[in-house]
Formats: structure tokens, C-alpha cells, sequence
């Protein structure tokens, strides 16, 4: 049997219609975004504004970058690994770096090379690196084992983070606040590092997107259709492993982004990850835009960590979620 034999999951491709208005939902939300925080600007003062073009945009469009990225890593996942409720920290990205980011600030690293973001990239990408050698045999890499094996190191990882935490109390709110997440320090340059490692990162698993589809029939019925399934898996974990690595070394971790927005969109749009990808992209985009410019709004001028805020947001949204299709699992 020929992959094109394969009846398609839904109508077809994405709707360029249903694109044209969720970009445009997004642009808004990033114009929003770039007037009101802390400080308001209105549009008469932009031209004039350091402020707006050295902080606010560069801070919009990381946090768009983000939600993209964290939205489509988690639809990758969760169709690799055939579970809805994967999402893109699963594989201990995000506990390597919070490591990598806690040994940075108690060592007083903040001003080596990348200072805090550059040394928990490493300790992401160290981590993940560690669970793949785990959970391969030989060249194939059991799919199972990699969850479990995540999920357990994550727990090991949290127990030293918090071991640190007890022993250095005088740098625990630092290290706290960087965990939760924020686009406080985005600059052009986080924004130049990230950018490429998005568009190509969400290229790789736009052009993968029906061997996805495949793959939510299990490997054996995928490799029988033509797709090199060990290749396929391998190329779409180191895609999205990197882009959650960069990202989360840009601003720290953002949780339920890459679990709650993919679990949306597919009951609304369905399963077919040919529209599951761009949706869900915009979809992310939206979301930590949304959550950010909340973030510096709720109690300016104070601000909110936006972590914190995407799961007082997503968790009850997930649990009515769930509560609403129950029947479906």
C-alpha cells in the first residue's frame, strides 16, 4: 500500500481563509501587545519611543515566536508519540535548562557569554541528549521508553533544582521567577538567535506533517506505507528539541502552551496534521501574545510571570475540555 492510498484524515489542507483570520487575530493581538503594558503608547508616539522599539516590539514578536514554536513542538509530539496530552517539555527540556539556569545563577554567570539563557541552552540540550542515548537500541529509538525516561529524569532534575534552591535561599526568588517564565529581557538579539531556529525548525514539521498523519497508526502500519519511520521520528525530535532548547533559554518555562493549544485546535479543526501545524502555530502565536501583554497589564507596574499566567489560563481550559469530550477517551 502507497501512502497516497491512504484516505485522508480530514477535508483536506489548511483553509487559506481560516489562515488569513487567525494571522489576522494575531496581528492585532501584537499591536495590542505594543501599546499597552507598564507604559501606554499611543500611535502618535511610536516614531518617537525608544522604548517601544528597543523593548516592546522585540518583546511582541519573542513572545509570537514562542507560542509558535512551543504550539507545533507540541502537535508534533503528540502525534509521534500518539498521545494528546504530550506536550513539548515531556523529554526534561525544560528541567535541564531550569538546571542549567540555576547552577548559572548561583555561580554568578550572568555575564559569561550568553550569561544565564546560554548555559541552560547547554544543559537542555545535554539532557535531551542523555535520554536519547537511554531510550535507543541499537538505531531504533522505542518511543515509550523515551516518555518514561523523560518524565522520570525530569523528576530527578526538579529534586536537585529544589536541593539547590534549600541550600542557596538567598538566590531562590531568582531562580523561582526565571522557571516560571518572561519576556522581560527579550531584546533583537534573543529575537535574531531565535527567529531562524523557528522558521526552520516549523518548516521541518510542516514538511513532515503527513508522515504524522501515518505515524498516528502506529509505526508498523506507517512503515508499511512507505514512511522510514525511525528517520521521520528522528528528524521531527531533533526539529522540535532544539526549538523548545532555544526557546526555553530565551525566557525561561512557559508551561500548557504546547499541551493545551494543539488539544484545542484538534477538536475544532481535527486530526489531520496538514491543518493541525499552521493552525496551531498561529493559534500559540496568539495565546503567549494574549498571556504577555496580561502579564504587564493585570497589576502594572508590576508584572506577572507569564508562565505563571498560561497555566492559571490553560489548566482550567484543558479541564473543561476534557470534562466536555470525556467520551471520546
Amino acid at each position: 500500500m502507497k501512502r497516497d492510498d491512504v484516505p485522508r484524515l480530514t477535508k483536506g489542507r489548511a483553509n487559506p481563509w481560516v489562515l488569513l483570520l487567525l494571522t489576522v487575530l494575531l496581528l492585532a493581538a501584537m499591536a495590542a501587545g505594543c501599546l499597552y503594558g507598564a507604559v501606554d503608547f499611543g500611535w502618535d508616539e511610536i516614531g518617537q519611543s525608544p522604548i517601544f522599539w528597543q523593548l516592546r516590539l522585540p518583546r511582541v514578536v519573542m513572545s509570537a515566536l514562542v507560542g509558535a514554536i512551543l504550539a507545533v513542538s507540541g502537535t508534533a509530539y503528540q502525534s509521534i508519540f500518539r498521545n494528546p496530552l504530550t506536550d513539548p517539555y515531556v523529554l526534561g527540556i525544560s528541567s535541564g535548562a531550569s538546571l542549567g539556569a540555576a547552577v548559572a545563577i548561583l555561580l554568578g554567570l550572568e555575564a559569561w557569554l550568553w550569561g544565564v539563557g546560554g548555559v541552560a541552552l547547554v544543559a537542555a540540550l545535554l539532557t535531551v541528549l542523555l535520554i536519547y542515548r537511554i531510550a535507543s537500541i541499537g538505531n531504533r529509538m522505542h518511543t515509550t521508553t523515551l516518555l518514561l525516561t523523560g518524565v522520570c529524569l525530569t523528576l530527578l532534575i526538579s529534586a536537585l533544582i529544589s536541593f539547590l534552591m534549600v541550600l542557596h535561599q538567598e538566590k531562590m526568588d531568582t531562580i523561582i521567577f526565571w522557571t516560571m517564565g518572561s519576556f522581560g529581557n527579550s531584546s533583537w538579539s534573543d529575537v535574531t538567535l531565535l527567529a531562524p531556529v523557528a522558521v526552520v525548525g516549523i518548516g521541518v514539521v510542516l514538511w513532515y506533517s503527513r508522515d504524522l498523519n501515518l505515524l498516528l497508526a502506529g509505526s508498523e502500519a506507517a512503515r508499511s506505507m512507505g514512511v522510514e519511520v525511525e528517520t521521520v521520528k528522528r528528524v521531527l525530535l531533533l526539529a522540535t528539541t532544539l526549538m523548545v532548547a532555544f526557546a526555553v533559554s530565551c525566557c525561561g518555562v512557559i508551561g500548557f502552551v504546547g499541551l493545551i493549544v494543539p488539544h484545542a485546535v484538534r477538536l475544532v479543526a481535527g486530526p489531520d496534521n496538514r491543518r493541525l501545524v499552521p493552525y496551531s502555530m498561529l493559534c500559540g502565536a496568539f495565546f503567549v501574545v494574549v498571556c504577555d501583554t496580561l502579564s504587564r497589564t493585570i497589576m502594572r507596574p508590576s508584572e506577572l510571570p507569564v508562565g505563571s499566567l498560561t497555566a492559571l489560563v490553560g489548566a482550567p481550559l484543558f479541564i473543561y475540555l476534557l470534562y466536555r469530550n470525556k467520551k471520546t477517551y
